[in-house]
C-alpha cells in the first residue's frame, strides 16, 4: 500500500490489535488523559502520532537482574 493511503487514525480495534492491549486498558489510559482520542461520530479514533507519542511515554522494561526503583519516601 502507498505511504499517502495508510489510514491517519485508528479505532480502538485497530490500536489494540496494533499495540496488543485489551479495549478497557486503552479506554482508561483515554479517561485518564495519557492516549489522546477523538470521536467521529459515535466512533472513538486515535491518531497514528498520538499512538506513538502515547507508546514512548510508557515506562521501559528494567533489563533481567535489575530491580526496579524504588519510590521515595514522602
Amino acid at each position: 500500500m502507498a505511504d499517502n493511503t495508510r489510514k491517519i487514525a485508528l479505532s480502538i480495534h485497530e490500536c489494540t490489535v496494533l499495540v496488543g492491549v485489551g479495549r478497557s486498558f486503552l479506554y482508561n489510559e483515554i479517561a485518564a488523559g495519557r492516549l489522546v482520542a477523538k470521536k467521529a461520530g459515535r466512533r472513538t479514533i486515535v491518531s497514528r502520532d498520538d499512538l506513538s507519542d502515547w507508546l514512548s511515554r510508557l515506562p521501559d522494561v528494567p533489563a533481567a537482574g535489575t530491580k526496579p526503583p524504588r519510590p521515595s519516601p514522602g
